[in-house]
């Protein structure tokens, strides 16, 4: 995987949550169609939402009703698997990338090593969960931190990440909670946040989102060994994606 040099980097933004899978999905696809280069992407949410894994069946009957200050959430498919995530407040990362013959964790970890490095730089030690297969049985991706997921040393879970896995491509992305509000997250799941402190909250100065996302960009240069090339959607391209 780490042979590749360039890399695309789509400069971040805000965008509805059935927009951005449209875009991980589409971004997927050209990878597998072997016409476009690995990828690394950063962005937001433009307003609370729940994403289901692409093979989670069911989920709790209220979150079609859910409403915050006055917003009904929405509720979008993710093209990878896992659990429900609430987006709000928190930022997702996406790499689409070659498949190599190493293992589903593997990849993982070796893909959430630039995040553990990128969040040391900021003051913040990161590591693996430690949570077994039961975690299936629980609705939030949050409320258990498996051997994929980045926690703090009290436990809290601040990273969640999920996968596809295609012929040759492999998409990961994940959230980082920012500042999700924990009273909106307790309504959704009917359960205590997962986190003490959020990673913004944890940060000892006041970095910016640009400024996390700038460093977090610069541990991935690192940590792959490549050459970002800065290319936002062109317009050609937007109009595939929203098809």
């Amino acid at each position: 995987m780490k042979t590749e040099t360039k890399w695309r980097f789509i400069p971040p933004m805000e965008a509805s949550g059935k927009l951005q899978m449209s875009i991980d999905r589409w971004l997927f696809e050209k990878h597998e169609q072997g016409i476009s280069q690995p990828i690394l992407r950063f962005y937001t949410w433009s307003k609370p939402t729940i994403s289901l894994g692409y093979l989670q069946k069911k989920y709790p009957s209220h979150w079609d009703n859910l409403i915050w200050k006055k917003e009904p959430l929405d509720l979008v498919i993710r093209p990878t698997g896992g659990r429900a995530v609430l987006h709000q407040g928190d930022l997702t990362y996406m790499i689409v990338m070659p498949l190599d013959h190493r293992k589903t964790l593997a990849i993982y970890q070796d893909i959430c090593t630039f995040l553990i490095q990128g969040w040391q730089t900021l003051g913040i030690a990161l590591e693996y969960g430690t949570a077994k297969r039961g975690y299936i049985n629980n609705s939030s991706c949050f409320n258990t931190a498996t051997v994929a997921d980045l926690i703090t040393a009290d436990g809290s879970k601040l990273i969640g990440s999920a996968q596809r896995r295609g012929k040759g491509s492999i998409l990961q992305h994940g959230s980082l909670v920012l500042s999700t509000d924990k009273q909106l997250f307790e309504t959704v799941f009917n359960q205590v946040a997962p986190w003490n402190l959020s990673l913004k909250e944890r940060l000892s100065k006041n970095h910016s989102q640009e400024n996390i996302i700038e460093v977090l960009t610069e541990a991935a240069k690192q940590h792959f060994k490549i050459e970002l090339i800065t290319e936002p959607l062109s317009e050609e391209e937007w109009q595939e994606i929203q098809k």
